[in-house]
């Protein structure tokens, strides 16, 4: 939980099981306004546990500025339904008074699937509710003739999921996560257009969701490697707005403040792959020249680096080898793309003005010299504004299963598959 989002976010409200409670019959709050509040108090307080347990319940109560008894009852139910347990150390307060009992979440019950669509192939992973990747396959994408068929595509990454979770015997899944790039629509789990594969109109949450017979939600892979960032992250975590940068084969980025990611209508927000790049000179699709994504993408990146003689294939990661072990060329192709990196995130610094800048790329990821390019171009004052992901080894992974965790965190009261509904 960001240490600044407990006061926004949380009621002085008191307990559920109180008279005074909204609940109570002579409450005059509606019930809409009461399911708003329990699902906001409960949200703060499992991220309260998520941040700094093991945790005593009367430090989330002042951490959150909820009262004992709210935290309590909460806690109960996180109990109940297996999210939380007791701490097996009681702990002192300064050594002296009766010891408290702390609480943690429990992460050995509890899977979700991550499933994120690449241009090449489709991740399928496990994570826990502390969004760790606990398994992880990528399933390469089989084209017919030019097209990457979806039904295809979805299929096998429902098999793969199958596999991870038979071999994860004992855990219970709480449902899949889709994160992908292009445009994606939250509300309707459709990945509405994603040029790169061809797609458009494609019924990602039905699709899946009829394979696995888990619940499905879909999202855009910047907007949920911020909700990564802001629950798991090492850097996002407190700040008040957060500009996330993707650039892969897809190029886009998404925007929070306050706890909230904006997707705009029909979730279009990000779309920054036409954005002009000053000093772009690769000719793009839609007729112009130095658009952010046709200039910064890994595809563009593996061309030079073969018309450089540095690399045979597509596997941008190749020349990150190739800079590792020495090769000039291949160390410029990397900054000179990190720098213009740091040059899409100074535009978008000066239209946005995040408090935070995170950029998931993979020089930037993998060297110290491209991380430094990028926050030179940024510029001094604002350079150390300007973080990598946090995710370096498995972002990809982190993107899909956390579009599944931010829900469970956002609305922690919705019971588990299997278990009885909430009743606070």
């Amino acid at each position: 939980m960001p240490r600044t989002a407990a006061p926004l976010l949380a009621s002085h409200s008191p307990s559920p099981s109180s008279p005074n409670s909204p609940n109570s019959p002579n409450s005059s709050v509606p019930r809409a306004a009461d399911s708003d509040r329990r699902r906001t108090n409960a949200s703060v307080i499992l991220r309260s546990v998520l941040e700094h347990g093991p945790v005593a319940r009367s430090t989330i109560a002042r951490l959150t500025g909820l009262s004992p008894a709210s935290v309590t009852d909460y806690c109960a139910r996180f109990t109940e339904l297996g999210l939380i347990r007791e701490s097996a150390t009681p702990q002192r307060s300064k050594g002296v008074g009766r010891p408290h009992v702390p609480v943690d979440l429990d992460a050995s019950q509890f899977l979700v699937g991550g499933v994120h669509v690449a241009v090449p192939y489709t991740t399928v992973a496990l994570l826990d509710l502390r969004g760790r990747v606990v398994a992880e396959r990528r399933l390469r994408h089989d084209t017919a003739g030019d097209r990457i068929e979806p039904a295809r595509v979805l299929a096998r990454a429902a098999e793969g999921l199958g596999a991870l979770f038979a071999e994860a015997a004992g855990s219970t899944p709480l449902g899949v996560g889709v994160a992908a790039g292009g445009w994606v629509d939250r509300d309707s789990g459709t990945i509405v257009d994603h040029p790169l594969l061809g797609w458009r109109e494609v019924p990602v949450r039905e699709i899946l969701g009829s394979r696995t017979g888990l619940p499905v939600h879909v999202d855009g892979h910047a907007r949920a490697l911020v909700n990564a960032e802001r629950l798991f992250g090492r850097t996002a975590r407190g700040s008040r707005s957060v500009l996330h940068l993707f650039v892969g084969n897809v190029v886009d980025a998404a925007f929070a403040t306050n706890d909230e990611v904006h997707h705009g209508p029909r979730s279009q927000a990000g779309a920054i792959a036409h954005l002009p790049l000053r000093g772009g000179t690769e000719p793009c699709g839609c007729g112009r020249v130095g658009c952010l994504q046709v200039e910064l993408s890994e595809r563009t990146l593996c061309r030079r680096a073969r018309e450089a003689g540095i690399v045979d294939g597509v596997n941008p990661t190749h020349v990150v080898t190739a800079a590792e072990r020495g090769n000039p060329v291949a160390v410029r192709l990397l900054t000179q793309r990190a720098r213009m990196v740091g040059r899409a995130a100074g535009l978008l610094l000066d239209i946005l003005n995040p408090e935070t800048v995170v950029v998931t790329e993979l020089g930037v990821m993998r060297r110290e010299d491209c991380l430094r390019a990028l926050r030179e171009e940024v510029g001094d004052a604002r350079a150390s504004a300007v973080v990598p992901t946090s995710f370096p080894d498995s972002v990809l992974a982190v993107a899909g299963g956390s579009v599944l965790l931010d829900v469970l965190y956002r609305d922690p009261l919705s019971a588990p598959p299997g278990l009885p509904p909430a009743t606070i």
